[in-house]
Formats: C-alpha cells, structure tokens, sequence
C-alpha cells in the first residue's frame, strides 16, 4: 500500500510523503483511511446543506465534522481502527440523512460528488476506495488543487481550535455553517479561480472568529493571563505530564490529583497552562518539563510517570514509555489506552493515571531554572503606557512576531539565530511552540519589558493579532503595515495554516514563512500570495535581520 501526503511542512523532498510511510510516522493505511474519510465528509456536508435546507435537524452532521477535520491532522490520529469507525460513522450518518429526506420526498438531483452516491459500507471496499484516493485532492487544475487545499487545511486548524472552545461550552454555529459550506464549495469544478481565492480569504475570516472565540472561552473559564514566571526544574514527587493544547482536561487533571501527593508538570503546547489565573490555586501544579513536541520520544522516557496527550501532537509512541502514556480526545495511537469522555458531560476519570503516578519515580531533572511567559493581548494591553513610551523614546525600536509551530527540521535553527542576531533594542513577540526555539536564551529586557513576550499557544495568535491592530490605533496609524513590527513566522500543521489565513485576512503584508514554503502551492497560487501579500521564503539570518530592521 502507498500514500500521498503533503499537508505539513515535512512534506518529503518539498513534494509530498509517499510510500509506505510518512517523515510524521503516519503508516499508508491510516493516511489513506485518513483521506477517505475527508472525502466522505463532503458527501456528509453535500447532504446535510438539503436536509438543513428541508428542516431537518443537522446537529450531528456539524459535530461530525468538527471530529473528522480535526482527526485528520497531521499526528493526532495513528490508529487504523479510529480511522475506520470515523469513516464508518460518516456514512452511516450520510445515509440516514438521505433517508429523511426521502421520508420528505426531497430528490438529492443530479450530478451529485461520488460521495454522496457512493454507499458501500463493507470494510474491504473501504479500503479498496481508501487506496484509489491515496491523498489527492480533487480538482480540475494544479491551481484550484492548491487553493482547495488552503482552505481544506484551513478548516482543520479551525475545527481544532473550535473543538477546545466546544470542550468549555462555547460553540460558534456561523463557524459551523461556513465549514459545511466550504466543503461542500471544494467539490464544485464550476468555481472560477477567483472564486476558490474568495473561498481562501473567507476561510480566513471565519479562523479570526474561532480564534477568537477559543480565547474568549479560555479567559472566561480560566481568567485573562498574566505574566507568571514557570519553573522548568523538577521536585521530589512522583508526576504526571500533559501535553497537548486542552485546557478543560487540563482543569479535570488538576483538580482530580488535589491531595494525592502527586506533582502535575506541562510540555509543549501546554506549557501557557501556567498563566491562567484559575490553575495558579494548584500548588501541585509545579511546572514544565521538556520542551516541543518533537522531543517526546527521549523526555516522555526520562520523566517517569504518566503522560496523557490532550490533542496534537503525538508522535510514534517508545516502548520505553508505552505503558504509560494515554490518550483522549481525538488523540489515538495502536496500544495505548484511551481515556473516553465522561458519560452525560461529565468529567473525564484520570483515576487510573494517577494510581500508575502514584507508584512512578520522580521525573529526572533535565534542566533547572524558571522561563517567563503570560503576555497575552489584556496584559500586553496594560502595559501600553510602557510599551509606548518605549516606541516613542526609541528605546524599542521593533517588533518581532516569530509565532508558530516548531519541528524536527535542522533548518529550524534559523529562528533560534535570528532571535541572536536581533539587534538589543528589537522584543520578539511570539505564541504557540515556535517559541522553544529562544525563550530559554538570555536575551535579556529593554526597561523592564522581555524582549521575549510570549502570549501562549498557537491559538494566541490571536492575541499577538489583536495587539497589533490595537498598537494600530494608539499610534493612530491607517494600515496595521505601518507600525514597527515584521512577521518571521514558523509553521508545521494544519493549525498554522489556519493562523496564516487569518493573518491575510486581517490584511497583514510582508510575511516571511519557513523552514520552506507549503508543498501544496502551486507555482501560480504561490506567485498570488507573493504578489498580494508579499509572503517570502526565510532566507540568511543575517540577511533577513537587516531586511526586518529595514521595514523589509
């Protein structure tokens, strides 16, 4: 069996991973099970767009969704067994759609994508069908191929970020509606090319949205961030690691390990966690441990206790920690036990993590020290006075924005050096795990301001967005371009597409975009995005630097 994959920015060779496995892990068989259930979803939303239309409810179909878009990102989702109960899901749900439609004597009409009269449920034509699709997108031409796979990959760091708003009872149905009829718009060869970019940038508009409402959910719940230092050492107890981007299973855990002498410690994604007003009543809640995700394999070992991975990105489990590490929510992988969502909303049971803690060692110190962090939009904004004054006095003479994903490539030691080659009076503002590429350098402050700000997870682009357009208005300027800040940004997933979108949207110019450019951009797409928005490759450190400095 082979596959064809070129989602993240490991894309093999710049081209796509073929073969038998992806650079991710991903084995062909889940990538190919993987695609089908994208394309099947098409069908889902082509049949749920007449039954809404008919008055029948959808609700289910908009859940479905959500699970399958954020499924399929790249290294939530290893099992092949997950794969094939979504796909089998979808078509049940499809089918019963089509059913009360008939019950109302609705015609689907004709014409109709092969997903939607496709039927067949058996599990050896699923994988039959699995292997036809093998990873390509459908599309008259390289160039609508490219711009469906903006927006396809868009919707898939929207539902993830849509699903943790979901998870605190926060739900966008305007989201919803646009995601339903985006995948129905990826299946219609009538659209114009002009039409797929308006498709592009309205996919960008609703990624503001969710991004938006993911934060108001966060602060609601958790309180607004503030600036907390966190402790990157370890203590005497036994612990337990979360990873992933969560937050209510990261109050479940807290709460449910209250008195059990034992220790919770964040990784990653998980590491803003700490700056949560409502997580710092936790004295167990000690600090954070590791760094990007990509490192899992030798800090999950040396941590000891139990991990539970909340969502992306978990990457090909050792044997060395595989008796200890859990997933939930959309997370799987072969072997590891998954921990379901409690019964009737209520909380999920970590009971049987934190009996396998209670027996571990304590975590092995692999670093000491303490990492300041909390400079989401509300702090930063109750700063302004300061950050101003610093601007006006010229004290501060740039901004930074070096958010985004991290990863394994060593071309991504470029971030680490342009944060070393920034000139003394330059403050990096950053989110998401990009940031462990400097936050841990000795870059010092400029009047008491960190020349590091991070503003959190990847979602807190937002934040970084909103400080902006804010900035925009104190320095009373008309285009957000003008203001003193350039965008070195790193990406991986398809979570960082959505972010980039939203940069787009919100009219953000001049963006400089690595390790490498998307592999699904097509030469004519590509040339749009230089020509519209000014996205360039990274290039020489040095070079770069001055180019930045120079409003280049």
């Amino acid at each position: 069996m082979s596959m064809f994959c070129y989602q993240c920015q490991e894309a093999s060779k710049g081209i796509g991973c073929s073969g038998s496995m992806g650079v991710c892990g991903i084995p062909a068989d889940v990538s190919n099970m993987q695609d089908l259930a994208i394309y099947i979803l098409k069908g889902v939303a082509i049949v749920s767009t007449k039954a809404k239309e008919a008055g029948i409810d959808v609700s289910t179909a908009k859940t479905y969704m959500t699970e399958v878009l954020f499924t399929t990102i790249t290294n939530v989702n290893f099992s092949i067994e997950d794969c094939k109960t979504v796909v089998k899901k979808g078509l049940k749900l499809r089918d019963e759609l089509i059913s009360q439609l008939a019950d109302k004597g609705v015609e689907l009409g004709n014409n109709l994508h092969d997903s939607v009269t496709w039927f067949s449920s058996d599990e050896a034509e699923l994988i039959k069908k699995s292997e036809e699709i093998e990873g390509k997108i459908d599309a008259p031409n390289e160039d609508v191929r490219s711009l469906r796979a903006l927006v396809l990959y868009g919707l898939k760091g929207m539902a993830a970020y849509h699903h943790h708003a979901i998870n605190l009872g926060t739900v966008n149905d305007e989201v919803h509606d646009f995601t339903q009829r985006a995948l129905v718009a990826l299946t219609n060869d009538e659209l114009t090319v002009e039409e797929n970019i308006a498709l592009v940038m309205e996919t960008g508009k609703y990624s503001v949205d969710v991004m938006a409402l993911l934060d108001k959910a966060n602060t609601d719940a958790y309180g607004n961030p503030e600036i907390t230092e966190v402790n990157i050492g370890v203590g005497k107890n036994p612990g337990i690691l979360i990873s992933g981007h969560d937050l209510k299973d990261m109050e479940y855990l807290l709460e449910q390990t209250v008195g059990t002498g034992v220790d919770v410690y964040t990784h990653s994604e998980m590491l803003p966690a700490h700056y949560y007003p409502k997580f710092k009543k936790y004295d167990h809640f000690v600090g954070n441990y590791g760094n990007a995700w990509w490192k899992q394999d030798k800090e999950f070992a040396s941590f000891n206790g139990p991990i539970i991975m909340t969502t992306n990105c978990i990457v090909p489990v050792k044997d060395s920690y595989k008796d200890r590490i859990f997933t939930t929510d959309a997370v799987g992988y072969p072997g590891v036990k998954h921990i379901p969502d409690g019964e009737n909303g209520a909380a999920k049971d970590f009971s049987e993590v934190i009996e396998i803690a209670k027996n571990c060692e304590a975590p092995i110190e692999i670093e000491t020290g303490k990492i300041v962090g909390g400079f989401a939009h509300n702090q930063v904004m109750a700063l302004a006075d300061k950050v101003v004054g610093a601007v006006k006095t010229g004290a501060v003479k740039r901004f930074v924005v070096m958010a985004g994903c991290d990863g394994r490539q060593n071309g991504r030691n470029y971030f680490t050096e342009v944060a070393q080659e920034l000139p003394k009076d330059t403050v990096i503002l950053t989110a998401g795990c990009a940031k462990y590429r400097y936050n841990k350098l000795e870059l010092g402050d400029i009047g008491g301001i960190p020349r590091v700000l991070d503003a959190g997870q990847c979602n807190d682009s937002y934040s970084l967005a909103v400080i902006a357009l804010k900035l925009k208005e104190v320095f009373g300027l008309e285009d957000i371009n003008d203001l003193p800040i350039s965008y070195d940004i790193a990406w991986y997933e398809q979570k960082a597409v959505t972010v980039l979108l939203a940069l787009l949207f919100l009219g953000v110019k001049g963006i400089r975009l690595g390790p490498t450019l998307p592999a699904f951009l097509s030469p004519n797409v590509a040339k749009v995005l230089v020509e519209n928005f000014g996205i360039k490759a990274i290039g020489d450190v040095k070079e770069d630097v001055e180019a930045m400095m120079n409003a280049q």
